[in-house]
């Protein structure tokens, strides 16, 4: 999977930063594939959410693909990145500090029902000042605040070496190459590299790089694919690999994970 040249993208637009009055803004952008919206923060928080399309949510050292079925809740004053993986209707919800429907200072990944994706889309027609836009507002808070998914997080080293074979693994999450073959790349032994899996990542090499290809699975489902054809563009041997380590991980098969989340 080649890697596509970057466009950045401007990133706050005049007048949308939420108020106590005005507790949650929207901010709409149709995005083309492979824009950035470079690291940045905010004193409100941030839903990021794509009606179409997939994203890459990078705060600190965690990474996570976003497909329409799912969004993140970014914490207030977090420095965050988003990436469009393919061509995307990106819609911010900006909430005002105060009005954070979530505690603490981590990400969360929210599952969106379809009365939070219907709130939202009616919420993008409202005009400033309107009743309706309070009622609204009101509506979303309280729908966000159900909300709840397991997260499929990609945990991200500080190590240079590391963190580039990191990121060619995100990028072509199908790859075979080996942890040695990798290293060549990355100007470092394999033998230093999983020492450093280990030491700043918690796991080894292979639970890594299954990680990123669970995280990618999601999106892949979201677009109707047969599961054989999910394996196979992860790089499975078959679609029972893909489904065995699916349920290893989170309980349940595919089919039953997703049975009511890409409706």
């Amino acid at each position: 999977m080649a890697t596509l040249p970057v466009t950045h993208t401007r990133l706050h637009l005049p007048g949308t930063a939420p108020t106590p009055k005005r507790p949650v803004r929207l901010v709409a952008r149709d995005l083309d594939a492979s824009e950035l919206l470079a690291a940045h923060s905010h004193v409100w928080g941030q839903v990021t959410y794509a009606l179409d399309g997939v994203v890459r949510v990078t705060v600190g050292n965690s990474t996570w693909i976003v497909p329409p079925m799912r969004a993140i809740w970014i914490p207030p004053k977090s420095l965050h990145e988003v990436a469009t993986l393919e061509k995307a209707k990106l819609r911010a919800l900006y909430v005002h500090a105060d009005a954070s429907p979530f505690k603490g200072e981590e990400c969360e990944v929210l599952e969106v029902s379809s009365l939070l994706r219907e709130l939202i889309l009616a919420f993008a027609q409202v005009h400033s000042g309107e009743e309706r836009e309070t009622m609204l507002s009101s509506l979303i808070l309280d729908e966000l605040a159900r909300s709840g998914t397991q997260p499929i997080r990609v945990a991200l080293p500080d190590d240079k070496r590391l963190k580039a074979l990191c990121e060619l693994l995100i990028a072509d999450p199908a790859s075979p190459l080996t942890l040695d073959e990798l290293a060549a790349r990355v100007g470092a032994s394999s033998r230093t590299l999983a020492r450093l899996f280990e030491r700043e990542l918690g796991m080894s090499f292979s639970q890594w790089r299954q990680q990123v290809r669970l995280a990618h699975a999601a999106p892949l489902i979201a677009r109707g694919l047969p599961l054989s054809h999910v394996a196979a563009e992860l790089g499975y041997a078959s679609q029972s690999a893909f489904s065995a380590m699916f349920k290893k991980t989170f309980g349940q098969s595919p089919t039953a994970f997703f049975a009511n989340k890409v409706a």
